[in-house]
């Protein structure tokens, strides 16, 4: 009898990544990755009848473009360059690196997903415990919606209130358990999007994770001051100082743009402290600050030397004044319908 992880690990090879015999797949890790989960997953794929190569690199001390001078760019980059399938499993991760960013540019069959820091409770509960049949078909549904409206104005009750216009052009990412085409993929249970640049206007007030620097929620709520998409300053606590201390050490402009907001629609998601999971904690929105891909943001994207993440719980959502979402519970009639449920 298969164990909870095997199950998850072959709903993740054979239900979301459709996986064919004769695939080659990669497993990217470090040295803090878990190895219990690769080689789940690598058993998966060999069942599947695909080939798996699973790429360890010493941990590197920062991530995206930051990691570059602690990886083997070219080997790596070679090996992602040609390869069917790519998992990464990093707890440093390579989103947005420079092998990344080659490889998702002239690798045009490649199914790419990133599950940072996953551990066998977390894929049982995001991956196996999903109903993905039903998840597809709320959050295809809400992107939807999204896609056809011109603004979205989101609250919270920790004091978030910020309005944004919504690029036709810039991709919006449903991340609803389906692998099966050749893309950027996340982790089931988030619908990113990318506004207008220099639309982002109002508050924004993260009491959720935020990763980097801290990986954990803060002690008093992060409030970012936005204009135009910029950051002007940012309030709080020590923790509000350290992270505007640490988004200015880059000396880099791009480090205060914001680049992105996604809802959070996981069932066995929870606060965990893990970004991946804590992105896709049922009905909140997260923001991410930084390098943002030519591949959402065409036909540049926007430059970064780096990217972090920030979490509002309990949001409140309207898309041309109509409110789909209050205080992160589903509202609007047609949706309420069309929920998943967990396994």
């Amino acid at each position: 009898m298969k164990t909870e992880l095997q199950i998850a690990a072959d709903k993740l090879v054979n239900e979301i990544f459709v996986v064919k015999p004769g695939e080659s797949v990669v497993l990217t890790a470090d040295y803090d990755s878990n190895e219990n989960v690769l080689r789940t997953v690598a058993d998966s794929v060999k069942e599947a009848g695909a080939t798996v190569m699973i790429a360890t690199v010493p941990t590197p001390r920062s991530v995206g473009k930051a990691a570059d001078p602690d990886l083997p760019i070219e080997p790596l980059t070679a090996a992602l360059s040609v390869c069917d399938v790519w998992i990464e499993f990093n707890h440093q991760w390579l989103l947005y690196s420079t092998p990344f960013e080659r490889a998702s540019q002239v690798n045009k069959k490649l199914r790419y997903m990133c599950l940072v820091d996953f551990n066998e409770d977390l894929m049982i509960r995001t991956i196996g415990h999903v109903e993905t049949p039903q998840l597809q078909v709320f959050m295809r549904r809400v992107a939807e919606l999204t896609r056809n409206a011109k603004t979205m104005h989101v609250t919270t009750p920790a004091g978030c209130d910020v309005s944004f216009e919504i690029d036709p052009v810039h991709y919006v990412a449903c991340d609803c358990g389906d692998a099966s085409f050749p893309a950027i993929h996340m982790l089931t249970g988030q619908l990113n999007v990318v506004p207008r640049f220099g639309s982002i206007n109002g508050t924004i007030v993260f009491d959720g994770s935020v990763t980097p620097p801290f990986g954990h929620s803060p002690k008093e709520p992060i409030r970012l001051i936005v204009k135009d998409g910029i950051i002007e300053r940012v309030e709080g606590g020590e923790e509000a100082a350290e992270y505007e201390r640490y988004l200015r050490s880059f000396n880099d402009p791009g480090m205060l743009k914001m680049a992105h907001i996604a809802y959070g629609f996981n069932p066995g998601a929870k606060l965990t402290g893990n970004i991946v999971e804590d992105e896709r904690v049922w009905g909140s929105t997260e923001w991410g600050i930084g390098y943002v891909s030519d591949i959402d943001a065409p036909p540049h994207g926007q430059d970064a030397v780096s990217h972090t993440d920030g979490i509002c719980l309990n949001s409140s959502v309207w898309l041309d004044g109509v409110q789909i979402m209050d205080k992160g519970q589903i509202v609007l009639p047609e949706l309420v319908e069309l929920m998943p449920k967990l396994n």
